[in-house]
């Protein structure tokens, strides 16, 4: 399968983005994806995923609350929902496709390019 990410850009503190994960290839509902982030310097870390049929989500802790997961299989598509932006936020974000929606890189077998999100003060 192959994953698109976009809808990063510059905004600022408090503000909103919707980041969007296109799929095309091998049928995209057979999958869960998760969000992943990395700011410069730092690891890759988990931030939401959703199983394949969007019944289950799961987020770190980070973004509990200000950031929300969800799909629409018919436009193979996932989106990441980020309200009360804040600049500890600023990442280059993934979407990413694998079995389950867990919080490991190891987990997902695809990949999507990323897309900048950066947050001013």
């Amino acid at each position: 399968v192959q994953l698109q990410a976009s809808g990063g850009g510059l905004v600022q503190a408090g503000g909103s983005l919707r980041l969007s994960c296109a799929a095309s290839g091998r049928t995209f509902s057979n999958y869960a994806v998760g969000w992943f982030r990395q700011a410069p310097g730092k690891e890759r870390e988990f931030v939401a995923g959703i199983d394949w049929g969007g019944s289950s989500t799961r987020s770190a802790d980070s973004v509990k609350g200000r950031f929300t997961i969800s799909r629409d299989n018919a436009k193979n598509t996932v989106y990441l929902r980020m309200n009360s932006l804040k600049p500890e936020d600023t990442a280059v974000y993934y979407c990413a496709a694998g079995a389950r929606p867990l919080v490991t890189t190891t987990a997902y077998a695809y990949w999507g390019q990323g897309t900048l999100v950066t947050v001013s003060s």
